[in-house]
């Protein structure tokens, strides 16, 4: 199988197996929405936030070096899942005996009566990221995509049963993903055999040393992500404005206004699944330059398309998705997904070229950049909070991003120098913020105005998407 089927196959089997999975996640908001009110909706959502920051310092970055040395033909597989799960062993007994102590922080008084929870919440999510890497290095994608299916599924039964049922809350979610990972462990332990790939002479102490290597420089760049997502929280959480209400309200309204532009990243992880397997075996190829430009010409195109359709229909998806039936607070969440509409497009950019970073084995780069980004996050949070409130976090985090992107395609190109549009890439972000801005200044006929300038981004990227797409479709 050359590596343009290869890449279409991975694509549409990942499809099958995230798409609807994606959508259950995204309807649990409703149910969220409704039996949780918007104080405990807000620890919901900075646990969630914490565990982005937790896992990857104590599993040592796991999904960034497991999938590389796993998929690496070099390397022995049994080696590798067993000298992984001692890592990542080691680092869930750290955190177990650090996180008791954390909550005593004023900043993180949220973990208050979910320590224990929030222990097992780290661990089993950890523990299935470890054979969900594994079994995809591997190639196993059907069954890596079947796993999605049924995690997902058991997840949603669990959440109807703990918050709909027994009106558990916040409690009730904690044990809904403890579960659920919990019962794909173990589906993933029989179905893809891996107890045959764990044993005490697996553990290969030089490789250890090498992951540890390699993976050091990307521990710093996950955990600054999670830093510039949690800190856009904690600061709302904590921070006092003359002119608008913050909070933990507050912090749920921004966690919701941050659900709706994760239908555009659907999109972006269904492919980013294959692409990441695609540009590690591909990184040797002596066609690589062009492999990489015509796969990051369709993605861009394929991101600026979905973002302008979103933003046609966004206001009753938003009412959809989280009612303010209940709780009024809710009313205004759709003011602030335009923006972020545009921050998630581009941090779907930034992933792609990261990517890149991992298969050349460059991840200080990697680091570099997102430490650029969390230096501009961080200050714009801070002075932009007080003024703007919820919109100051929204325009923190697409500077952010944004600022990311063009540090990673000037750097990346310096290693793969694949072909980019700098131009067109501009003004599909101009058309889209002004569609945003037309929806928040809440204009008359935005829906005409917003089919129009749809239209726009549609024929600066139509000659894009359908040329790259045929002639991988042909190549497949």
């Amino acid at each position: 199988m050359n590596k343009y089927k290869k890449l279409v196959f991975n694509t549409g089997i990942f499809a099958i197996g995230a798409f609807g999975s994606k959508i259950l996640i995204i309807l649990l908001q409703r149910l969220y929405a409704h039996y949780i009110d918007p104080v405990n909706n807000g620890d919901r959502e900075l646990l969630e936030t914490m565990l982005l920051f937790m896992q990857p310092v104590f599993t040592f970055a796991l999904q960034e070096y497991l999938i590389r040395f796993g998929l690496d033909k070099d390397y022995d597989k049994h080696e590798v899942f067993t000298t992984s799960g001692v890592i990542t062993l080691t680092g869930m007994i750290l955190m177990a005996v650090i996180v008791p102590f954390l909550h005593n922080i004023p900043v993180f008084d949220f973990l208050k009566g979910y320590r224990i929870l929030f222990i097992l919440y780290v661990t089993m999510s950890s523990l299935r990221m470890l054979c969900q890497n594994f079994v995809r290095s591997r190639d196993m994608v059907k069954l890596f995509s079947l796993d999605g299916i049924l995690a997902t599924l058991t997840f949603f039964l669990f959440n109807i049963l703990f918050i709909l049922w027994l009106g558990m809350g916040v409690k009730g979610f904690l044990l809904s993903v403890i579960l659920s990972d919990s019962c794909s462990v173990v589906f993933l332990f029989i179905a893809a055999r891996l107890r045959v790939f764990i044993g005490a002479e697996y553990f290969n102490k030089a490789l250890a040393k090498e992951m540890m290597r390699f993976a050091a420089p990307l521990i710093p760049t996950i955990v600054m992500w999670a830093v510039t997502s949690l800190s856009d929280k904690l600061f709302i959480k904590q921070m006092h404005s003359d002119y608008h209400e913050l909070g933990k309200e507050a912090v749920s309204v921004y966690s919701f206004a941050n659900k709706i532009p994760s239908l555009i990243s659907i999109v972006s992880t269904i492919f980013f699944q294959a692409w990441s397997m695609s540009a590690i075996t591909e990184s040797n190829s002596a066609d690589r330059n062009k492999f990489y430009g015509k796969v990051y010409s369709a993605y861009e195109a394929m991101m600026f398309v979905a973002a302008a359709g979103l933003l046609v229909i966004i206001k009753p998806v938003t009412s959809f998705l989280v009612p303010a039936d209940k709780y009024v607070q809710y009313s205004d969440v759709y003011i602030y997904t335009p923006i972020l509409v545009v921050a998630v497009v581009f941090m779907c950019f930034d992933q792609f070229l990261g990517s890149i970073y991992s298969a050349i084995k460059q991840p200080q780069n990697s680091f570099w950049t997102a430490l650029v980004a969390c230096g501009v996050n961080i200050p714009m949070n801070f002075f932009l909070i007080p003024v703007w409130g919820i919109q100051g976090a929204v325009v923190a985090t697409l500077l952010s991003y944004l600022i990311c992107f063009w540090a990673r395609i000037i750097d990346a190109r310096y290693y793969v120098p694949f072909r980019f549009d700098g131009v067109k890439n501009l003004l599909n972000m101009i058309v889209l913020l002004a569609m945003g801005g037309l929806m928040i200044a809440d204009v008359k006929l935005y829906p005409l105005w917003a089919l129009i300038l749809a239209s726009v981004v549609v024929a600066l990227n139509y000659k894009a998407l359908i040329v790259t797409v045929n002639k991988l479709l042909k190549k497949a």
